[in-house]
């Protein structure tokens, strides 16, 4: 079996390209191959010290073809997330790849600038967001694709329809970070399904890192076995890259490492939960977000 790797990437010059969280990590990893592959990337992060540090790193290589820029985007605010969207449609003609990947793991019980649990509101509503309200320009260009970056954490997650913002259980961080990759998962599968029933020819993919060595866990004891287990950045962001510009790569697919329990080595098509493939939770998800977020997509659901 082949092993995919950058050499595998195609060539994206003149194409234009967004990740959120591309400060550090695999968010940072994937803009900067994408810049060395010939795309105008542009960097959406809420720390902007860290993002002019990421800006100068990939500015800093020596065969960078495209160009990068950054901009300010705080997924935990939506008021924060409508005017980085509208800022970015107003400047840009084209928007060939939509990389949903910010996200924080496991912090204590927080709450957003609208008061939602802080991780389903960064990295699932934020993203439900800005995916509805950039996806008219996303529509408006041939051969896009948006990809959600998920997490092996969506096998132990669980959609509670009775309290989605944790406001009356008791907290517990990890179920609460599941919940959130779980809900970015159903989320990029309704949205391959309702594009799809539209006759769009947009895809909408997904990837997971495995266990990656990152500033994400930086709040949790996993930290600990980075240095023994975690892959680096560069390897950890091949799934999202493969997932984003893969040839073969259809609407709906799923990408991860293709080692012992997914946890690393080169990408390869992934396990998606059966949660995840459930369409009723995945339906109702749709409409609590679209309420939660005032953000509507204009795109009917499908048949169960």
């Amino acid at each position: 079996m082949n092993r995919w790797s950058f050499a595998d990437i195609p060539d994206q010059t003149g194409r234009t390209a967004l990740v959120t969280g591309a400060n550090t990590g695999i968010g940072l990893e994937t803009a900067r191959m994408l810049a060395l592959k010939g795309a105008r990337v542009v960097l959406a992060c809420r720390n902007l010290d860290k993002g002019r540090a990421a800006l100068e790193l990939i500015q800093s290589e020596e065969r960078p073809r495209g160009g990068a820029t950054i901009a300010a985007l705080d997924l935990s605010d939506l008021g924060s997330v409508a005017d980085f969207a509208a800022t970015f449609a107003a400047s840009h003609e084209r928007l060939d790849l939509l990389i949903a990947n910010a996200g924080i793991m496991v912090p204590p019980l927080g709450r957003t600038r609208q008061g939602f649990e802080l991780q389903l509101g960064t990295n699932h509503l934020g993203h439900f967001a800005l995916v509805g309200r950039l996806l008219p320009l996303v529509l408006r260009t041939a051969g896009a694709r948006v990809v959600v970056v998920s997490s092996t954490a969506q096998n132990f997650g669980r959609i509670d329809r009775s309290d989605l913002n944790w406001e009356r259980r008791p907290y517990r961080p990890w179920a609460a970070y599941g919940q959130s990759k779980l809900a970015n998962q159903l989320f990029a599968l309704e949205l391959h399904r309702r594009l799809s029933a539209t006759g769009s020819r947009v895809r909408v993919t997904s990837a997971h890192p495995g266990y990656t060595a990152t500033d994400l866990q930086r709040t949790s004891l996993a930290r600990l076995f980075n240095p023994i287990f975690g892959m680096k950045p560069p390897d950890g962001a091949l799934p999202t890259l493969r997932a984003a510009t893969d040839p073969s790569a259809a609407s709906g697919s799923y990408w991860g490492p293709r080692g012992l329990f997914e946890l690393s080595g080169p990408p390869a098509p992934a396990r998606i939960s059966a949660r995840a493939l459930d369409p009723s939770t995945a339906a109702w998800l749709w409409e609590e977000s679209e309420k939660l977020t005032g953000v509507s997509f204009g795109l009917a659901p499908t048949a169960a």
